[in-house]
């Protein structure tokens, strides 16, 4: 198994709660992309409906954005 920052992000990104009710989706981008990807994904799942968070933020290396929004999934 690979452990490069990336693989690491890769699988995060598929990552479900065991019930698969919530969904975690992570991202790397640059500053001002994450920002509006996450306000985004907030203004699509509000809040009172759908429990949105950004569970992890952090500054890479490059200048880049990884973070992680949580949300309850869609009803069918």
């Amino acid at each position: 198994m690979n452990n490069r920052p990336r693989d690491l992000a890769d699988r995060m990104a598929r990552r479900r709660d065991r019930d698969e009710k919530i969904l975690r989706e992570t991202f790397v981008l640059p500053l001002v992309e994450a920002r509006l990807k996450a306000r985004e994904i907030i203004k699509r799942f509000p809040e009172g409906g759908y429990m949105t968070i950004v569970e992890n933020w952090r500054q890479l290396p490059d200048g880049h954005i990884e973070f992680t929004m949580c949300h309850l999934r869609l009803p069918d």
